[in-house]
Parts: structure tokens; sequence; C-alpha cells
């Protein structure tokens, strides 16, 4: 099946729910057995059988089974928020003594949490230069277990070589996972360029509509499965029936919603490069992006957020702009159908490379709303930026 089709029918059984399109929900906890027997097997039978509400019901793992066929992984984990993801693998692969390197452009709460938590369980953890590409077989140990990727870069948006980075670790004995958010298992065929462990924030572009958290974990083989959903069965992570349900619903739109999504960032951005005020634009799908080769090379599309470098102005200038904004929400994560924007000046966390932008920098989503519409609110922005710095 084409991958469209793949997403309209991945997960679905109508005939298990009297013909039902949609996977019902599943509020419960309690799973009645209909004999001690019945009890023993459904144990038997661990994460494949419905036997509590915390481990899985039909609502989740018909989402699991719809993300892993997506993604072509072997099975899919589904969890509260993309942080429990991203902790529940890191911790089912790591150990006390063991070294995992992560690319100093990760997601802060990532930083954050093998910062923490994993250093406080004895795991060392070392941050490594995005752009390394195969030169991180130079950084690798006998204790490296895990190399963490993530493309692009939270913030900052690098490309990351990541066929090359899996080939270096493969070869040194460890396993490489990726945070696949921004680009989803439509974009980026994640175990096809060498990961074996992709993780999301299925509370973004999966869910869609700003309305549910989600986490999803898709492993490259039952053995990878297995280890993980046992540790995040053993952290009492788990996914409620009704996001469950939400993110089924927004998987079915997926492919349309990226689409809209990718033309109108591509025109935004385009838009942007031509704005006296912007020094750059960071979003890799743009011709002259530093990892438009990688991009191009290695990714199906390119969704809806972008980083953006004002030119040299105070602070003050670009939250003046941010403030004078009518159509671009003020808000936190991304994903959704609504236009987002934030500061993210002293937002970014470096310790293996610098980061020097030219001026204030802010982060953008751009939404299903008019691309007409979304220029003139920022042109608003940048009139707002323009009077704050001539007058500081």
């Amino acid at each position: 099946m084409k991958t469209d089709t793949r997403i309209v029918h991945a997960g679905r059984h109508p005939s298990r729910f009297h013909g039902a399109v949609s996977t019902p929900v599943y509020r419960c906890s309690t799973i009645l057995s209909d004999s001690v027997a019945d009890l023993k097997a459904k144990a038997r039978a661990r994460f494949d059988a419905v036997s509590y509400g915390r481990t899985g019901t039909p609502s989740t793992m018909d989402l699991e089974d719809a993300v892993a066929e997506l993604e072509g992984g072997a099975r899919a984990i589904a969890t509260s928020s993309g942080l429990a993801a991203i902790a529940g693998t890191l911790s089912a692969l790591l150990a006390a003594g063991d070294h995992v390197l992560v690319t100093d452009s990760a997601y802060f709460p990532t930083r954050r949490f093998c910062d923490t938590v994993l250093t406080r369980f004895g795991v060392t953890v070392e941050y490594y230069d995005p752009l390394i590409g195969a030169g991180i077989a130079d950084l690798m140990r006998p204790e490296t277990k895990v190399v963490f990727t993530e493309a692009p870069g939270s913030l900052t948006f690098e490309m990351q070589d990541i066929p090359a980075i899996a080939a270096a670790a493969h070869a040194a004995g460890a396993l490489v996972v990726m945070d696949n958010t921004w680009a989803t298992p439509l974009y980026f065929r994640s175990f096809e360029k060498g990961v074996d462990v992709s993780v999301h924030a299925g509370t973004k572009y999966i869910v869609g509509h700003s309305d549910a958290m989600l986490g999803l974990i898709v492993c490259r083989t039952d053995a990878l499965f297995d280890r993980i959903k046992s540790t995040v069965t053993a952290f009492g992570y788990s996914l409620a029936g009704d996001d469950a349900f939400l993110g089924l619903r927004g998987l079915r739109t997926l492919s349309v919603r990226l689409a809209h999504h990718q033309a109108s960032t591509l025109e935004v951005a385009t838009w942007l490069q031509q704005q006296p005020d912007v020094a750059r634009v960071l979003y890799p799908a743009l011709p002259d992006d530093p990892g438009h080769a990688i991009w191009k090379r290695d990714f199906l599309g390119a969704s809806g957020l972008l980083g953006v470098e004002l030119r040299p102005a105070p602070v003050a200038a670009m939250e003046a702009m941010l403030d004078a904004l009518t159509l671009f929400g003020l808000g936190y994560s991304w994903g959704g159908f609504e236009s987002l924007a934030i500061p993210t000046s002293g937002s970014v966390h470096r310790t293996a490379t610098t980061w020097n932008p030219a001026g204030p920098t802010i982060r953008l989503h751009i939404g299903l709303e008019d691309v007409t519409d979304l220029k003139t609110d920022l042109e608003r922005g940048f009139a707002a930026f323009r009077a704050a710095a001539a007058g500081a």
C-alpha cells in the first residue's frame, strides 16, 4: 500500500468493534478473565494480551500498531508524553557504568533528564557536535551503549548525518536512538537510515490538534520492544484511552496536514529571508540552509517548525515583536493547527559547541491559517520590532 492508504487503514479493525470505523475509547483499569486458566494465559502473554488498563488496551494497542507500521518498525509503545518516551527509552537501554553520547542540539528536557537523572544513576553523559557525522567514531568508548540523535536540532535546526552516525555507532556496538518528532514517520524513514529506536512527541503532529499529550517509542526489533516496554511498565507509564483515541484520530489526517504545513512554511520561510529585520532563517528545506543537502538526501518532506535569527537588536525589541502578534499564539509545543511563536534567546544550552546568533532569536510554528494573513501578522510584529529597536 502507498503511504496515504496505509495512514487510513493501519491499526484499524472495524470487525472487532461491531463495524465501528474508529477504535472505540477504552476507559478501564480492571480486565476480567473467564477463568483462572484465562487469567494465567494473559499473564504469560505479557504485552500481547489485554490484562490491565495500565499495560495496554485496544485503544492504545491499535495506535501502537498503526505508528509502528507507518514507520516500518517491529512494534511501538505509547506513553503519556514525548518526554516519557525519551526517559523510558534511555532508562531501558542504559545502566550504571554506561556511556551515552547525546547531540548538543537536543530538546532541552532531554538534556535535563540526562544531566539530572541518568547521571544520578551512574551513567556518563557526553554531548557531541550535531554536525560530527562519521567522526563520532572517535568518541565511542567500550562502555558506550547509546548514541542519541535529533534531526533537525531543537531550536537551532542543524541536520545530522544519521546514516553515518548510525554506521559508526553500530560498528562500536552501540544503539542509535532518534527523536523524530519534527519529521514524523512520514518524512523520515528512521529504520532505513540506521536508527534502532525512534521516539516521538506525538503531542505534536500525530495528535495534531493541541488537545492531548502523547509519546511514542517505535522499536526496530521485537527484542528492543520487550526490553523497553518492560522498563516503561515498571515505571508505571501509561496512556489513557481518550488520548489514544485522539492520537489515532489525528494520525488519519497526518499526511494532508503535513503537506499544508510544509507548503505554507516554505512560503513563509522564503518571505522571511527577504525581510530586512531577519539575519537568517533556520529551516533545512531552504536551498541555502547549511543542512539542505542532508535533508534533501534523507528526508521526504519538511514540517512547519522553523527558527529565525533577527538582526542585532536588544532582546526587548524581539519581545515587542512577539507581543504585537495576534494570529501567532505565544505558547509552547507545536504541531497543531494553530501558528505559534516563542522567544528562544537564552534558551539554547550547549557544552560541546557554541551558538552565536546574529541577534535575538525566535521559533515559529506555521499552522493551517492562510499564509497571507500570517505574513500580515508578522509584518505587524516587525514594525513593533523596529520601533522598539529605534527607541532603545
